[in-house]
């Protein structure tokens, strides 16, 4: 494979690593759950499972919308697989907080148990183009 294709491939993931927190941080679980292949699963601390875009877009539309998160994602290294397949890993700083909370001139309060975690994805081409085709979230850490 060439190398403007690799990089392109690289771009395409991480991209969708990137969209998927963005996706979630702003409760848009059509969005976020498109970003999966249909028969993917997605693996999350202390939970079930979920297997399919069906499953992701429910689980995800049932998150209270007082709920606030943000997702700071870095050192996203994508490994290409072969011209179809591809794998990375990611570093996850999850803080979360809620509208219920009075927004102050620094902005509302954060909620106690944020954690830092890794995403461990692997990707897939597609009739749609590149899409998660497994993910697995770990907690390591929490204050």
């Amino acid at each position: 494979m060439d190398e403007l294709k690799s990089l392109l491939i690289e771009r395409a993931c991480s991209r969708l690593v990137l969209l998927a927190a963005e996706h979630a941080d702003q409760q848009r679980p059509a969005e976020f759950a498109a970003l999966f292949a249909p028969d993917a699963v997605l693996s999350r601390p202390n939970a079930e499972p979920l297997r399919g875009r069906e499953a992701i877009h429910a689980a995800y539309a049932q998150r209270p919308a007082s709920r606030i998160t943000r997702h700071v994602v870095t050192n996203i290294r994508v490994e290409l697989l072969s011209a179809t397949d591809a794998r990375a890993t990611s570093t996850v700083l999850l803080w979360a907080g809620s509208t219920d909370d009075e927004p102050g001139p620094n902005g509302r309060p954060a909620r106690a148990g944020q954690v830092l975690g890794e995403f461990d994805d692997r990707f897939t081409l597609t009739p749609e183009g590149w899409r998660i085709a497994a993910r697995q979230a770990s907690f390591l850490l929490h204050g």
